[in-house]
This record gives structure tokens, C-alpha cells and sequence, in this order.
């Protein structure tokens, strides 16, 4: 919701000395639905979800149950990390929906407040000038995140040494290469996405 405030605001200053300003709603869609709302949300999931199932599953290592699940012939692709991966696929696109409305939410109010722009035209604008195919690259990276950030995760946490100086060094190399992977990844989404959903 601020970053959606933040670029509205920002973006009124630079439209209004242009005499653009309807064109803030091109400018917070495109930018929010498209790039922002996905890379925050991959952002958060990688700080918070990310870092949460290195830690359990290096736990895991350290208290040696991942050498029991081993010794019982229980697969720990299937029983740890398939779960993991299958949940983020589901929830990270979701979550881009909510982040993205929440952004779009904000911009909305800092155009009424800054340009005086109603309510009214923003939505009767936006679907206009922010074809639906944005939204489906949205939910495409959401989608593409949580898996990635699910198996970097999981990779992460099965490579703890049985110490907790291990678990602490690897869960924030987790995050960090999550959050790494996911910019790098929205940058080929970038290339590859260039020419579809423009208005």
C-alpha cells in the first residue's frame, strides 16, 4: 500500500510538469501489476518463508531425523521438499493478487489526494490502459518464485552441517540467494515479456 503511495506521489511530480497526470494510472499498473507486486512479494515470501523452511529442515539435520526418514526408506524429496515447493507454487500468486490490489489501492488514494483524480476514473481506467496478459505475467512469476524460492530453500537446508553456527550461515545464505535469484529471474521475465500487454 506505501509503495503504491510512494510511486503515485513520485510520479505526480514528474506527470504534472507535463500536463499527464491520467497518465498515472498507465504508470502505477503497468508497474505494480507487472513488476513490483511480484518481486515485493518474492521479496517477503524469501525473508519470512524462505528462511523459516531452511531453518526447519536444517533443524532436521542437526537432530539427525532427516538420517531416520533416510533409514525408513521415506524419500525426503517427497515427504520435505515436494510439499514446500507445491505450497509456495499455490500461495505466491495469491499473494501477488493481494499485494498488487494493495499497491494499486495506494496509488489510488495519493493520486485522489495529489492530482485530485477520482476514484472513479482510476477504475473505470485501469482495466482500459492495463491489458489482462499483465496480470498473467504477474501470477507467472508469483508462480515461478515460489518455486524457486521453495527449492532454494529446501537445497539450503539439507546442506547444514549437524552444528548451529551451520543452520544460522545457511539460513542467510538462503535468503539472500532467493532474494538474488528472484531479481535476476524477474529480469529474463523482463526480456522475454517485452512486447506482450501493452496497451
Amino acid at each position: 500500500f506505501l509503495i503504491g503511495i510512494v510511486l503515485s506521489y513520485l510520479s505526480a511530480l514528474q506527470l504534472a510538469t507535463f500536463g499527464a497526470d491520467v497518465f498515472i494510472v498507465n504508470l502505477l499498473g503497468i508497474s505494480i501489476v507487472r513488476e513490483l507486486g511480484p518481486v515485493l512479494v518474492a521479496v517477503l515470501v524469501a525473508g519470512r518463508s524462505g528462511s523459516a523452511m531452511t531453518a526447519q529442515i536444517g533443524v532436521m539435520r542437526v537432530t539427525e531425523e532427516i538420517d531416520a526418514l533416510a533409514t525408513m526408506g521415506v524419500s525426503r524429496s517427497l515427504r520435505l521438499v515436494l510439499p514446500k515447493v507445491l505450497a509456495l507454487a499455490l500461495a505466491m500468486p495469491l499473494l501477488v493478487i493481494w499485494c498488487s490490489a494493495a499497491g494499486i489501492v495506494g496509488g489510488m488514494v495519493a493520486a485522489k489526494l495529489q492530482m485530485d483524480l477520482s476514484f472513479g476514473f482510476f477504475i473505470d481506467t485501469l482495466p482500459k490502459v492495463v491489458p489482462v496478459a499483465n496480470v498473467w505475467i504477474g501470477l507467472g512469476k508469483g508462480a515461478v518464485f515460489g518455486v524457486l524460492i521453495a527449492l532454494i530453500a529446501c537445497h539450503f537446508g539439507l546442506r547444514v552441517k549437524p552444528n548451529t553456527e551451520s543452520l544460522s550461515s545457511r539460513t542467510t545464505t538462503s535468503v539472500v540467494t532467493s532474494i538474488t535469484v528472484a531479481i535476476l529471474v524477474d529480469a529474463v521475465f523482463a526480456v522475454l515479456t517485452r512486447g506482450v500487454g501493452l496497451p
